[in-house]
């Protein structure tokens, strides 16, 4: 089938035939014509250019609207901002906020979460997240849907996974915190529950087996579980130390659950890649995160949200909203700090945390902290791409990467909100008929 030009309302009836195209690659030329394109690299927007596409990869991006003389399908929405596909490196796909979350986990069966993650991996991408990294999950759900997607059984955004994270006994990895005794049990290190640097790399080696793509660790306290302390550190040097040392033997990255300044501390001085969330960050820990090359993934969304959830009467139970009022009006201010102190930043929401497909109000949160908009765009395109060690593939509008490319309406250079309303989404050549609603 030869499809020629297709304009927003076109795209918007395609219907069955959109659903065809989006299981299937083009097996020739596609051509995307864009009125404007951001390069990611420089921060910097172009005029009216147009992106030839083979098979799932860029192949020209020419200046003008130019029309090949063959092409099999050409895509052209007046007015249409391109930008690379959108990365967010820190989301929980397998899970998503309610006030009934901490009952449901007793009466659902892994199926029930599973089959949902279905519907949360379509809203990310719907809202121009072609790539995440899934930080956390049970029973290794979102390796399932990761292969899902994969294979084109279901529609959603690349993933790299970190499977179920690694923490210790009664932290915040542990997920029977808060559980009557008789149901606690004992969780080990095949649970992901580690107890000394022998249990580490037992824990990385499982996830190693389980075909996780990253480890994520638990260093420090955290808002939604049912402990007392945000902030306490959670896991000792050694055992840090252990986990990255075992985790770079397979191969992997590391990603550290950190909002304590001195579990921070211990997580950068142990080598992991990346902290998220680093609330009570300190300057003497910025310093160090330079020092060390060590990335920050900020989630000032889900800091913001939790503060606001934790006025609703019941929402939370009661220990998680008075931590939930502690962190979530700091998270901002630590990421306006850090920024300021140089501190490399990538884009990460902690998705789940508040509702899928809302990803994009990050954007505006990092520029009321002060981050310039063209430096808030790369931090979900080439900063990203680099914290997944994926910028060949990802990250940028260049010949040979990934035609992973959205589109929206208006200049995201000096609005940064029109990030949240997406009009356009492709991965990897092939157009994703989106069924979200735009963001109002």
């Amino acid at each position: 089938m030869k499809l020629r030009l297709l304009t927003a309302g076109m795209l918007g009836l395609l219907g069955a035939n959109a659903n065809a195209m989006a299981d299937t690659a083009a097996s020739g030329p596609v051509v995307v014509h864009c009125a404007h394109l951001f390069d990611a690299n420089s921060g910097t927007m172009r005029g009216e250019t147009t992106i030839l596409i083979d098979n799932e990869r860029i192949s020209a991006l020419l200046d003008g609207h130019v029309v090949p003389e063959k092409l099999q399908a050409e895509f052209n929405v007046p007015g249409m901002t391109c930008l690379p596909g959108l990365i967010d490196s820190h989301v929980h796909l397998t899970g998503e906020t309610s006030p009934t979350g901490y009952t449901d986990q007793f009466r659902w069966n892994v199926a029930d979460y599973a089959i949902r993650s279905t519907v949360y991996a379509r809203r990310t991408l719907d809202a121009g997240f072609t790539t995440v990294r899934n930080l956390g999950d049970g029973a290794n759900a979102s390796i399932a849907l990761r292969n899902a997607i994969n294979k084109g059984i279901v529609p959603g955004p690349r993933i790299f996974t970190a499977a179920g994270a690694i923490g210790t006994t009664g932290g915040h990895a542990d997920d029977t915190d808060g559980y009557r005794a008789d149901l606690q049990g004992d969780p080990h290190a095949k649970d992901g529950i580690i107890n000394g640097a022998d249990d580490a790399w037992k824990a990385v080696r499982q996830h190693y087996k389980d075909g996780a793509d990253l480890i994520k660790i638990m260093p420090s306290g955290g808002v939604l579980d049912e402990s007392s302390s945000v902030d306490n550190a959670q896991m000792t040097l050694e055992e840090i130390k252990a986990v990255v040392a075992a985790a770079h033997d397979y191969g992997f990255s590391v990603a550290a659950h950190a909002h304590g300044a001195e579990a921070i501390r211990r997580a950068v001085i142990g080598g992991v890649d990346s902290i998220e969330h680093g609330t009570f960050m300190s300057d003497a820990d910025m310093k160090l995160m330079k020092e060390h090359g060590t990335w920050y993934v900020p989630t000032i969304i889900a800091g913001r949200y939790v503060a606001e959830k934790a006025t609703v009467p019941g929402y939370y139970p009661e220990q998680i909203a008075a931590k939930a009022l502690q962190v979530g009006p700091l998270i901002q201010q630590t990421a306006a700090r850090a920024y300021k102190a140089g501190v490399k930043i990538a884009f990460g929401t902690d998705a789940a945390v508040y509702p899928h497909g809302e990803n994009a109000k990050e954007f505006q949160y990092m520029v009321e902290a002060g981050m310039p908009n063209a430096y808030v765009l790369q931090t979900a395109t080439t900063h990203a791409a680099e914290l997944l060690r994926r910028s060949r593939d990802l990250g940028s509008l260049e010949v040979g990467k990934f035609a992973d490319i959205i589109g929206v309406e208006g200049d995201p250079l000096s609005d940064i909100k029109v990030m949240q309303h997406v009009m356009f989404v492709m991965k990897g050549g092939v157009i994703h008929p989106r069924q979200t609603p735009p963001a109002d």
